[in-house]
């Protein structure tokens, strides 16, 4: 056995292949030497940015009725995307300069249900200025941040984190407002919202349990198109070119030899489905994208943690999907983070220290609001466009009824203008 194993070595071309590895061997050094040290630059130039910038939490509460559709969302969120930050080599480079994301977040903290949105300090006007324009009734403060009052201790809590990836290719949008026709005026109580099973859940859980939803947004840009801003993009918008292209491809008639060959053969018409799935794909890619993480977490103490509520979580993000068009799956790997301190981790030989080194991962992910750099960068991230983004985070009209919906007691109102001083 092993004379064979040497022989093999006794050969003169695989000598002369192994010497030529040899000597080439130190001319690749240097190369794999620079990728190296340039990434550790990128993320020290970007390190220092972010410790530079200041960040802060939105609350915001909602009048007792809100009549208006997710719409008025979606113009929050064009108003939002922000394509700017990171478009040429000195701010990409050298100054660590990123494109800014945002969190937007629902959170039931003993069954009190909350609006926030995570943002940077120089964001906090244009976020408030554009949500005011749209929901004049609300009101905006700035709060002290939930998370850094909650810990992870696995001996005495009870955690579940989950992050969501789509079921399809990003090109698919999810079934929208629009479908629902939350688009056209209709009377409160005929108002089909497929957010409020999600957000009654949220309102029913007990005392001592909360659930944190948290969705993760930056404006959408091309990135196989650095030095070709006129090159399409090939994830997204030339994608969905292509899937339409697909679908007229199977009404066409089969390419048989016919034995006539005058004989023509005509197509078939697209069917409802294949027309309504054409016209989502044209929809969404005529509005804006955004590069979207979802993460959801449910921590409470173990004595009452309930794993009927994982279920609850999952399957009101689900809610969402569409047979014919995308939908949300959760996942735990679907976005494996790259973060050196647990890249080099003996996974197989610390089976249960890795679900709480997994749990506390995540967590922490979650606390800093970390999705598309380091330390907690996603391998893989998908694309939703305003209007699909609308519908998974809304405001809420009087449809939801849930008791413990923070909202605005009393209407506010400016004095006369005839009052006298």
């Amino acid at each position: 056995m092993f004379e064979s194993f040497f022989e093999v070595f006794s050969n003169n071309n695989i000598i002369l292949v192994l010497k030529i590895l040899y000597y080439i061997f130190f001319i690749f050094i240097p190369f794999v030497l620079a990728v190296f040290v340039w990434d550790l630059w990128i993320d020290y130039r970007q390190a220092l940015f972010f410790a530079k910038q200041e960040y802060l939490l939105l609350e915001v509460k909602l009048p007792k009725d809100i009549f208006k559709s997710p719409r008025a969302m979606e113009f929050f969120l064009n108003g939002l995307h922000q394509p700017f930050g990171d478009g040429n080599w000195y701010l990409k480079w050298w100054q660590g300069s990123t494109r800014p994301w945002f969190s937007l977040e629902v959170v039931s903290i003993d069954g009190a249900v909350h609006f926030y949105i995570w943002t940077r300090k120089s964001y906090k006007n244009a976020i408030e200025s554009n949500l005011y324009s749209q929901y004049p009734g609300i009101e905006i403060f700035t709060v002290p941040d939930y998370v850094n009052q909650v810990s992870f201790d696995p001996e005495t809590t009870g955690l579940f984190a989950c992050e969501f990836g789509l079921t399809k290719p990003d090109v698919y949008p999810i079934k929208t407002y629009v479908d629902y026709g939350m688009d056209k005026d209709q009377k409160e109580e005929y108002k089909i919202d497929p957010l409020t099973p999600l957000i009654e859940f949220f309102g029913s859980v007990g005392r001592g349990n909360q659930i944190w939803l948290q969705i993760i947004v930056r404006s959408h840009a091309n990135e196989d198109a650095q030095n070709n801003p006129n090159k399409d993009d090939l994830r997204w918008s030339k994608a969905a070119s292509e899937e339409i292209k697909k679908i007229f491809e199977k009404t066409k008639p089969e390419k048989k030899e016919a034995e006539d060959k005058d004989k023509k053969e005509n197509g078939r018409l697209p069917t409802k489905g294949e027309v309504e799935i054409v016209a989502a794909l044209e929809r969404s890619i005529s509005k804006k994208g955004y590069d979207v993480g979802m993460r959801a977490i449910y921590i409470a103490p173990k004595d009452i943690f309930s794993s009927g509520n994982i279920g609850a979580i999952i399957g009101g993000i689900t809610h969402f999907n569409s047979n014919d068009l995308n939908g949300f799956k959760p996942s735990l790997a679907g976005s494996a983070y790259a973060a050196p301190r647990y890249e080099f981790f003996p996974w197989k030989l610390w089976k249960n220290k890795n679900i709480n080194i997994e749990k506390s991962g995540m967590f922490d992910a979650y606390k800093r609001r970390a999705y598309f750099h380091r330390p907690y960068k996603a391998v893989k991230y998908f694309i939703l466009n305003t209007e699909e983004l609308a519908t998974v985070y809304h405001f809420m009209g009087s449809v939801s009824a849930t008791p413990t919906f923070t909202r605005i007691e009393s209407r506010k109102a400016e004095a006369p203008v005839n009052l006298p001083v």
